[in-house]
């Protein structure tokens, strides 16, 4: 890879998407234009973002950029994870094993179901009334 070079990784959870940006660097991480501590204030989404750079080992080796938008703080982090896991696959095809070990490849296909015509959401229905 070389040093100017950008690579691009895709990641959905819910209804988050992330548009993951990383190059060779001293390990910045910038979340829509915010250093990713003061987006991600929960602890536990913090770890979830370094995941794949931790299995990796390649902590601190990449200036990391992300675009994230819609769903919750924890469908982001979990969408900000999957798109860090498939631009390292990309910097790296060798990492593709060890990231797919640790289940960091697989897109969680959980979505809100719709909500239905006659009902009051998905499957709830209006509460009956006798008289």
């Amino acid at each position: 890879m070389a040093d100017t070079e950008t690579i691009w990784g895709l990641g959905r959870r819910k209804s988050a998407v992330a548009r993951v940006r990383i190059k060779s660097g001293s390990g910045q991480m910038f979340v829509n234009k915010r250093p990713m501590e003061q987006y991600f204030c929960n602890q536990l989404e913090r770890i979830s973002v370094h995941k794949p750079f931790e299995v990796t080992e390649l902590k601190g080796k990449f200036d990391l950029h992300v675009n994230v938008a819609g769903g919750g703080p924890a469908a982001q982090a979990e969408a900000v994870k999957l798109g860090i896991a498939r631009a390292l696959v990309k910097v790296n095809k060798e990492l593709e094993p060890k990231l797919k070990e640790h289940d960091l490849l697989t897109r969680d296909p959980r979505m809100k179901e719709r909500k239905k015509y006659g009902r009051r959401g998905a499957r709830r229905g209006f509460q009956f009334s006798k008289r």
